[in-house]
């Protein structure tokens, strides 16, 4: 449930709702927008007996929350969350730009990518240090060696590091190097994960699974909020239909229903849904387009020699020339990139 308080409601008011609600072992959400102050209830309504909190000063009407994803929907937080991962914002008429390897492969590897986005114009670097494969036999990163690599590529440029944990044991070990965790779409629903993740408080790129629905998606994104952690960002990277042109089907329409229905930043990576680096361009502008927060691109040096996904991989004076082009839709749609 959310109480949504009178305009002409002043600090004193909405502290003493507040107040009532700790009173009966409650929690509270607060989010002023720029139509509404709205206190979002966390926890059992029973609590509250016989309280009618439409007689609190202050107070114009309590709403039901009719969804499961309380926390991650539009009702608590009408004008959206932006997440901070360092000085970078994702969210708002921000277009958050992440980029660089499939994996992490060498020094030399990583240094010339991390240079080479930058020079572009990204503000994030991305690369695997863990990477669940789907055969034991593909290569399946440096692991901590991976980690530590990253974090020294990007205080060198400047860049913020955005990689994947993939068991509950990692994510001390990560968070010394990370500052934003992935959750991938193969660990979307380790619920054990998503709690641990929002208990760290690092930010976290939440990554759709690849034959999850949207509401089962935003449920996932609840369980990382429920632990106290808000920086959540969604991340549409395609999902298993009958086509295989594609090595995913890139869902555009995810972006307007998550608008609609959460409150969270959506950003699309199109390296994975089109598997294919000729499609790439297209699909990142069509989600720039269609609203999306950001875009996430493999980018390599010489993905002729990458150790995984070498065919959806751009080089770096690709990815920037796309990134102009991306500009160019962030202008005409309204958004800084």
């Amino acid at each position: 449930m959310i109480i949504v308080m009178k305009k002409s409601a002043g600090q004193a008011e909405i502290d003493k709702v507040i107040a009532c609600l700790k009173d009966h072992g409650l929690g509270a959400n607060l989010s002023v927008g720029s139509q509404a102050t709205i206190i979002g209830i966390l926890g059992d309504k029973s609590k509250l007996g016989g309280v009618d909190l439409t007689l609190l000063d202050g107070v114009q009407e309590c709403v039901p929350i009719m969804h499961s994803y309380k926390l991650a929907s539009r009702d608590m937080c009408p004008d959206g969350r932006v997440v901070q991962v360092g000085g970078e914002i994702i969210g708002g008429n921000k277009l958050a730009m992440m980029a660089g390897p499939c994996a992490v492969e060498s020094e030399e590897q990583i240094v010339q990518a991390a240079r080479g986005v930058k020079a572009a114009g990204a503000k994030f670097l991305r690369g695997g240090a863990y990477k669940p494969r789907t055969s034991p036999y593909a290569f399946q990163g440096l692991e901590d060696e991976g980690y530590r690599l990253l974090r020294m590529a990007a205080d060198e440029t400047g860049l913020k590091v955005v990689s994947e944990v993939v068991g509950v044991d990692q994510i001390d070990t990560a968070a010394k190097y990370c500052d934003m965790f992935q959750i991938g779409a193969r660990n979307m629903q380790n619920f054990r994960l998503l709690r641990a993740v929002g208990q760290s408080k690092v930010p976290v790129l939440l990554k759709r699974g690849i034959a999850s629905t949207i509401e089962e998606w935003l449920d996932a994104a609840e369980y990382i909020m429920s632990e106290g952690n808000y920086n959540v960002v969604l991340c549409e990277r395609g999902i298993r239909t009958f086509e295989t042109a594609t090595r995913n089907t890139l869902d555009i329409a995810a972006v307007a229903v998550v608008k609609e229905r959460s409150s969270l930043p959506v950003i699309i990576d199109p390296s994975h849904a089109a598997g294919k680096r000729a499609y790439i361009e297209s699909l990142s502008l069509a989600g720039v387009a269609a609203g999306a927060d950001g875009l996430i691109i493999e980018v390599h040096p010489n993905p002729k020699v990458a150790m995984s996904d070498a065919a959806q991989q751009l080089t770096i004076p690709e990815y920037a020339q796309l990134f102009q082009k991306a500009a160019k839709v962030a202008q005409a749609v309204g958004r800084e990139i």
